[in-house]
């Protein structure tokens, strides 16, 4: 079935203040001339190499246009004076000619995850565009936006920071009818004073709410009330979700097993029961948040309520793995993608919840500050909680964590993620489950695929 159209070369003209080369029209657009699709237009962008180095590339693979600033592209082509520029008009451009409800998500904790499980809940309701994986910066967001139809009811985009100022401009681009703050915790820390400048910075994603939008605050995290009293200051009406009483979306009940856990919420009169088949009890926490967003946009519950019991955890964020490997049965829970103190808690604690003995492999957690050490040391109070019985450490601040641990938890430490799968093989033994957590950097997924390879046919 042939895709259609999203941009014609008049219409990406317009956004773009442009020049088309041509009368062509493109199915997408990207940023990336190997993944690129064929009918997509590819946009160079200039970074640590410059993107119209690969426009033979892109055209190879199929470009339907071409975006450039230089004058001598050949047709299919529009040139712009500068790429990113464009790229952002197209976003503006987009968001106009569209109807959709958007909604913008961002957290220390639980955005990527929380955003994927709305997309999932919404398309319930009508069609629905998402940021692909983790597409949250200055260039990540204006893409997804660029690449969202016109017929597109219910959009959602996952807007991350590391720096002050950056969440004002991601969401004045998306300009959302709903900003969601999933929690504030410690990450990021080598750019900010305090955990206090991160709550507000992430406040900043308030700033470009729609006029009568909603901005929805997690209330068991201890940074809200500072966060409302910026909302009462601008005007931004709010709600809030959690275990606490006076939440608009109050978990009133939960239960958490190893697989899953079951919850009910009070939301005005009525009340909402779910059953999530995801680890962890911060998937409570998740669930009340879509719940809180659903709320917020005066869609059907019930639906939502549906629609989150098939939800199922993704590669790198909790994702499971059953494997045979030299005829031992072992259990690989993939938490490769990111990390900080609160993460690593929280997939700590799902490990713990598992039958069997239990490895982890972790990786350093970076941009934590000057108190990183400390806070790399510190879990080996969650992991013994947890009964952990070995763990294998990769990176130079995970050395700080092998120190703390009981001589009997010490694992290998290793230098990168090939010499950890090293060490892992060498301990691992029938009935293991293993939890691999760490920084994306690191590159412990790397270490999660060559386990699933290495398995037994």
């Amino acid at each position: 079935m042939t895709k259609a159209p999203l941009w014609t070369a008049e219409d990406a003209a317009i956004a773009t203040d442009g020049r088309a080369i041509g009368d062509w029209s493109v199915t997408g657009v990207s940023i990336d001339s190997r993944s690129l699709k064929p009918g997509e237009m590819f946009v160079p962008l200039k970074d640590a190499r410059d993107g119209h180095d690969f426009i033979d590339g892109a055209r190879e693979n199929g470009a339907g246009a071409i975006m450039s600033e230089r004058q001598n592209e050949d047709t299919p082509a529009l040139i712009v004076d500068e790429t990113i520029l464009a790229l952002h008009g197209m976003a503006a451009y987009a968001r106009q000619r569209s109807r959709a409800k958007r909604i913008a998500v961002t957290g220390s904790v639980g955005k990527t995850s929380v955003k994927d499980a709305l997309a999932h809940i919404l398309a319930g309701y009508g069609p629905t565009h998402k940021s692909i994986k983790s597409y949250n910066n200055h260039w990540g967001v204006p893409l997804t936006l660029a690449n969202m139809a016109k017929e597109t009811e219910f959009g959602v985009f996952e807007t991350g920071m590391n720096h002050a100022g950056e969440l004002t401009q991601l969401s004045k681009i998306v300009m959302p009818d709903v900003a969601l703050i999933t929690t504030v915790a410690p990450a990021h820390l080598a750019h900010f004073e305090n955990v206090k400048a991160i709550a507000d910075a992430k406040a900043e994603i308030m700033l470009g709410l729609k006029p009568r939008g909603v901005l929805i605050l997690n209330a068991d995290n201890q940074y809200t009330p500072h966060i409302k009293a910026q909302a009462d200051k601008n005007r931004i009406n709010y709600i809030t979700f959690g275990r606490d009483a006076a939440a608009d979306v109050h978990v009133i009940t939960s239960e958490t097993h190893a697989d899953g856990s079951t919850l009910t919420a009070q939301i005005g009169t009525q009340s909402v029961d779910v059953t999530l088949n995801v680890a962890g009890k911060h998937w409570v926490s998740n669930a009340a948040a879509c719940l809180a967003v659903i709320h917020a946009l005066d869609l059907d519950l019930d639906i939502a309520a549906q629609r989150l019991e098939d939800i199922g955890a993704t590669a790198g964020r909790g994702a499971v793995h059953n494997i045979s490997i030299d005829g031992k049965s072992v259990t690989v829970i993939d938490d490769s993608y990111n990390a900080n103190p609160t993460s690593m808690a929280a997939a700590i604690a799902v490990l713990g919840a598992q039958a069997g003995r239990k490895l982890a492999v972790l990786g350093d957690m970076f941009e934590l500050g000057k108190d990183e050490l400390a806070m790399h040391a510190a879990l080996t109070e969650p992991l013994e909680a947890a009964g952990v019985a070995r763990v294998i450490v990769t990176g130079e601040c995970m050395r700080a964590l092998r120190g703390a641990m009981p001589q009997k938890m010490r694992g290998a430490w290793t230098a990168d993620w090939a010499a950890a799968l090293d060490a892992l093989s060498a301990e691992l033994i029938d009935g293991d489950v293993v939890l691999v957590k760490g920084s994306n950097s690191v590159g412990l997924s790397k270490l999660v695929d060559a386990i699933i390879k290495s398995g037994d046919a």
